[in-house]
């Protein structure tokens, strides 16, 4: 996990569920965020990329984030 200051809250979640396992990362980059999400859907796992706002991308949309 990266750190953050007290109070501060990193721009992107990325959750990746597979049978009993989940995986939280949290990053400021889109880019960094979006190449792990993607590497851990090719290896089968069900991820989905949260931004500061709420709003959740799953893979088919993480493209979206980059126009953002």
């Amino acid at each position: 996990m990266d750190q953050v200051g007290e109070g501060q809250a990193l721009a992107y979640k990325m959750i990746a569920e597979r049978e009993n396992e989940t995986v939280r990362i949290e990053r400021e980059s889109t880019f960094i965020i979006i190449a792990k999400a993607k590497v851990w859907a090719s290896e089968g796992w069900q991820v989905v990329i949260t931004d500061k706002d709420g709003k959740s991308y799953p893979p088919e949309e993480f493209d979206k984030l980059l126009a953002a």
